[in-house]
């Protein structure tokens, strides 16, 4: 894969989006791995960089939290340790400590994560898990950043010694200053402190009296500080113990220095790796911010962005609180170039750009903001030829450098190249420059390049409408407003609308009108019909809006309709088997209170007993019918099923053997039930079960108790036959 220029990258303003993935960065390091981010040359490294970001942007959604990776830079310990004999400071072993731990914590979270995080492990397996780093300075140096009592057996002496002589000098200044002030011979504020020393705040006065040496006085000469004798001779003692201390301290540093030495490298490697986790996750976190996805990579030759952003302007935009309207674009082998027209301010420069930074963005390792669905190639190169680039120094105008510039695609030009260029032909004479910018898309057409180009230049429009694999698009434009709608319509060239522009800025309509006659008649048509057909295709756009709404609500409606009468149904479904729920606990209730009056007037067992096990029998028997009707619903329900499972087996069979449909075979329709009056029945399909009170011409009245019903008695299934007189 060739390297994509400098120019493509400054057109583009890639160096934008880099600063500003560079500020969700927390380490120096990271921020100048961020800023000099430029697209890879290969495949492989540009998909490596992709799903790392996409992998970090997931880790957001799951409670597989990835580690924190900050840390302090270490270059110039690196630095250091490259010299011989060189001795490093505390602070840089906490430093080196502290980046081993981070490191730790990542090889390990890694190894324990590797199937959710494949690309972010494999970036760490070259290294390996080792504690020597954190053990050695833990060994040393405590977490405050002190070095400890026991780093060695001498200091651990040392730091004693220091301890008893500091205390036999607070000891000695005490008894001096409880002696010479009850004597008097102190100020009031009795003592001082003098260069890190306790010193006796002495009158001057009495200052022969006062065994010790003078420190200092105050600024009025009446206090003369003193430190006396006897601690003064421990001060020398402990400066001798703090000597030998600083001595051995550097003795322990040297050594541990010189055991770190040997795996400098590996901590070059520490760092390397750190700085990469946090540019992945300023990638992550810059994809967070813009909704950035990661499209399909296909190795067909094809772009599709679907409802994509520019992401400078979306995130500009969100700072002011404004709409950033998306764009979808289409390159394929079938339509590789686009011939963008419309007016000016419409959007035409900005779809460009967004197509071309999206795409490099993506060969930098940077998702980009467009819909999940979207999917492109890698292209070995992007050409641009964008804006003003007039050339001072070389005494170029604009159209010598552009005509510089087309010279340079020409040569660079072929299938894996994208091409954007904005402005396509102009700087020459119109009908010139227009036929040397045709000729131009020629070339590129027949090298299979992709491309998009906008342009003003009519010849251009007709060539891409003659071309297979070409097509014209345009900004809408609102003509009664004279306003950008900033949308791209595809399969149309579009119209300057120069004379309407014009007139909305004031320019009198009697200059228009005299323009309009200098130039060819039919041009004007021209533009004219393409202008009317983008007005009608505009509100064809908004008529079908419009009745697709209309659509969706009807079907929510009905929707809702429908519901309410599925609920209204199972509603009242179970008030029927509520009330003949409620009918027969009424009629048992009233048997009982029938059984229990007798049994309170003649006293006898055996009849009471009778009738209740009548009572049982008969609800038993009930039972079991109700039972045998749910196990018979059960195997039709499974019938049913079965048949319709044979009838689509037979269909898949008669299609494998393109045979002839057979005339199916007419079921003969059910017997009808015998129902009279008195019958308990149901519907074929309810659970709600009546009574018959009356038949008439193929109907029955069927008593629901609240309510009576007229239904056709072969929808009815009987449920218990009346007795018969």
């Amino acid at each position: 894969m060739n390297k994509i220029s400098d120019k493509t990258l400054n057109d583009l303003e890639l160096h934008k989006v880099l600063s500003q993935v560079a500020e969700y960065c927390t380490t120096a390091p990271g921020k100048a791995k961020a800023l000099k981010v430029a697209p890879y040359r290969t495949e492989d490294t540009i998909l490596t960089a992709l799903r790392q970001t996409h992998e970090y942007l997931a880790s957001y959604d799951n409670n597989n939290k990835i580690p924190n990776h900050y840390f302090d830079p270490i270059d110039e310990e690196l630095k250091m340790l490259k010299i011989e004999n060189s001795v490093l400071e505390v602070e840089s072993f906490r430093k080196i400590g502290n980046l081993s731990v981070t490191v730790n914590e990542h090889l390990k979270f890694f190894g324990k994560f590797e199937e959710y995080y494949p690309n972010l492990a494999n970036a760490c397996k070259h290294m390996e898990l080792t504690t020597l780093f954190a053990d050695e300075v833990g060994r040393v140096i405590d977490r405050f950043g002190d070095i400890k009592d026991d780093a060695s057996d001498a200091l651990y002496h040392i730091r004693k010694a220091i301890g008893l002589v500091r205390g036999k000098i607070n000891q000695s200044f005490g008894s001096a200053l409880s002696t010479y002030a009850s004597s008097g011979f102190l100020d009031d504020i009795r003592e001082s402190v003098i260069d890190n020393r306790r010193v006796l705040a002495v009158k001057s006065m009495y200052r022969k009296k006062v065994k010790g040496s003078i420190m200092g006085h105050s600024k009025t000469g009446s206090i003369v500080y003193m430190e006396p004798e006897a601690t003064q001779q421990y001060n020398r003692e402990l400066n001798n113990l703090e000597y030998e201390e600083k001595e051995e301290i550097q003795r322990i540093l040297k050594e541990l220095t010189d055991i770190i030495r040997p795996f400098s490298p590996l901590l070059h490697d520490y760092q390397s790796f750190l700085s990469l986790m946090d540019l992945v996750a300023a990638k992550a976190k810059y994809a967070h911010e813009i909704n950035a996805v990661l499209p399909e990579i296909t190795k067909e030759k094809r772009l599709f962005f679907r409802d994509a952003y520019h992401p400078l302007l979306l995130v500009t935009n969100k700072k002011d609180n404004k709409p950033t309207y998306p764009q979808s674009v289409t390159l394929e082998t079938d339509n590789r170039i686009i011939v963008i027209s419309g007016p000016n301010a419409g959007g035409k420069s900005i779809t460009l750009k967004t197509v071309g930074l999206l795409q490099l963005m993506l060969q930098c390792g940077i998702l980009i903001p467009v819909h999940e669905r979207s999917s492109t190639c890698l292209f070995d190169r992007i050409l641009t030829d964008i804006g003003d680039n007039q050339s001072i120094e070389n005494h170029l105008s604009t159209y010598s450098y552009r005509l510089k510039n087309m010279n340079y695609f020409l040569k660079k030009c072929n299938d894996r190249t994208l091409f954007l260029i904005d402005e396509f032909g102009t700087g020459s004479d119109p009908e010139l420059g227009g036929a040397l910018a045709e000729t131009f898309l020629e070339v590129f057409y027949e090298r299979e390049a992709f491309g998009i180009i906008t342009t003003h230049y009519a010849n251009l429009k007709i060539l891409a409408n003659e071309l297979p694999h070409a097509m014209n698009a345009n900004m809408m434009f609102d003509r009664s407003t004279l306003e950008p709608v900033f949308q791209l319509v595809l399969g149309e060239a579009g119209s300057s609308f120069t004379f309407e522009v014009a007139q909305k800025n004031g320019i009198p309509y009697s200059l228009i009108n005299r323009a309009k006659k200098k130039i060819e008649r039919g041009k004007v048509r021209f533009d004219a019909t393409i202008a009317k057909l983008q007005k009608e295709r505009s509100k064809v756009a908004k008529t079908s809006s419009s009745l697709k709404e209309e659509e969706i609500k009807t079907r929510e409606e009905t929707k809702r309709l429908e519901q309410l009468n599925s609920k209204l149904k199972i509603k009242l479904e179970r008030y029927q088997e509520m009330f003949d729920h409620n009918q027969r606990m009424i009629y048992l209730g009233n048997k009982i209170n029938e059984i229990a009056e007798k049994y309170f007037i003649n006293k006898k067992k055996r009849p009471l007993i009778s009738e209740f096990l009548k009572i049982v029998e008969t609800e038993n028997s009930k039972r079991k019918q109700a039972s045998a009707a749910k196990k018979r619903a059960e195997r039709q329900e499974r019938e049913k099923v079965a048949k319709e499972l044979e009838a689509k087996v037979a269909v898949i069979r008669k299609k494998k053997k393109e045979e002839k449909k057979k005339d199916s075979v007419i079921e003969k329709p059910k017997p009808s039930p015998l129902l009279k009056v008195g019958d308990r029945v149901r519907l074929e399909d309810g659970k709600a079960v009546g009574s018959i009170d009356a038949i008439e011409k193929n109907k029955a009245i069927v008593n629901y108790g609240m309510f009576t019903t007229s239904v056709a008695l072969e929808k009815l299934e009987l449920v218990q036959a009346a007795k018969r007189k």
